[in-house]
């Protein structure tokens, strides 16, 4: 249950929280793009299974790769793309916590 509220607790209230704490002016639309980071786990649908609650998403899905997340972190240097760097890097660190606990299951 607290792997649950922590994965998905991150992918939802840090976000809003960010929006709320960096963006208060455009705080709506600062989280819905934040938000939005939830559409890179469109790559599950190329595993198989296309859930699996026991693997980890970070080095195994295309968007979760390392050199994807490399890349978000370089969106971070454009202020631009800053928003669309951070919420693909708050996804990962929420699976990321996800991955934790996968391993200390072990």
């Amino acid at each position: 249950m607290l792997r649950f509220l922590l994965h998905y607790g991150i992918h939802i209230l840090v976000p809003i929280g960010i929006a709320l704490a960096f963006y208060p002016s455009q705080r709506i639309r600062a989280a819905l793009i934040l938000l939005a980071g939830f559409l890179l786990d469109v790559d599950h649908l190329w595993a198989d299974p296309v859930f699996d609650p026991d693997r980890c998403s970070i080095g195994f899905h295309v968007l979760h790769s390392y050199i994807a997340i490399a890349l978000y972190t370089a969106l971070l240097f454009s202020k631009k793309l800053r928003i669309i760097g951070l919420a693909c890097l708050v996804h990962m660190a929420a699976d990321a916590v996800d991955c934790l606990f996968i391993l200390n299951a072990a």
